[in-house]
């Protein structure tokens, strides 16, 4: 099974969520950026950082507003699913940007990052990082994974949404970047079922096939993949 919620802020009790409680061994939780548990590299940072990726299901999550991207960028990078992660602890991972996922039957293409509003850099410049938006070299790479995936993917996970959404959803039209207009190049370019993003702090479906999420939880179930997983299991018992 797999989870897709929005911003955590850093806040544990998120995690009390029954549909995210219910996960079991090699189960998904995919946070759509703001994840906030890397940000200071204290002591009890660490530890909180240990007890997630201890947990049973993989915690997942793309890159958002409120990170600490220099800690990010010091995790080390492994294969999974057939894309890249950084490993920050455990089960606990971080997809990188452009890459595509199969995670259990699905396909997942992933592209974190953010943008401050120029007020809150003014404010405390500590928490803005010039990484937030992706580099040229980034979409590119992300470009030709779509390409490799023959442009179809099942769904799409990002902080930010596509330039054509940030008017609709009441966000100040002037703070659109290349990476929104990348999105809306991948919006008309790509088939997929559900587009999940967070960034707004509402939980909102835009018909026909995005949706924004702040603490709501959206819960993925693929049968098949699911009975094809216990045949496996059942043929690997000894006789």
């Amino acid at each position: 099974m797999i989870c897709i919620t929005g911003d955590m802020h850093g806040e544990l009790n998120r995690f009390n969520d029954k549909r995210i409680k219910s996960l079991k061994k090699g189960d998904v939780l995919i946070v759509c950026g703001d994840f906030g548990f890397l940000w200071d590299g204290s002591k009890r940072e660490k530890a909180i950082l240990k007890s997630i990726g201890r947990k049973k299901f993989y915690t997942l999550f793309v890159e958002g507003c409120h990170e600490n991207y220099d800690l990010l960028s010091q995790c080390p990078e492994r294969e999974f699913c057939g894309g890249v992660v950084n490993v920050v602890s455990g089960n606990l991972m971080h997809l990188k940007r452009g890459s595509v996922f199969n995670i259990q039957g699905y396909k997942f293409f992933a592209f974190g990052g953010g943008q401050t509003k120029d007020i809150d850099i003014r404010r405390d410049s500590k928490t803005w990082y010039e990484a937030e938006l992706p580099t040229t070299e980034e979409v590119k790479s992300a470009v030709i994974n779509l390409k490799e995936a023959d442009n179809a993917i099942d769904y799409i996970i990002t902080h930010e949404p596509p330039a054509s959404m940030k008017e609709f959803l009441g966000f100040e039209t002037r703070q659109i970047s290349h990476m929104h207009t990348f999105f809306d190049a991948v919006k008309n370019d790509c088939t997929f079922k559900m587009w999940f993003f967070g960034k707004a702090h509402v939980n909102k479906l835009i018909p026909p096939k995005y949706h924004c999420l702040f603490d709501d939880v959206v819960t993925l179930k693929n049968d098949k993949w699911d009975k094809e997983q216990k045949m496996l299991k059942r043929n690997k018992k000894p006789l």
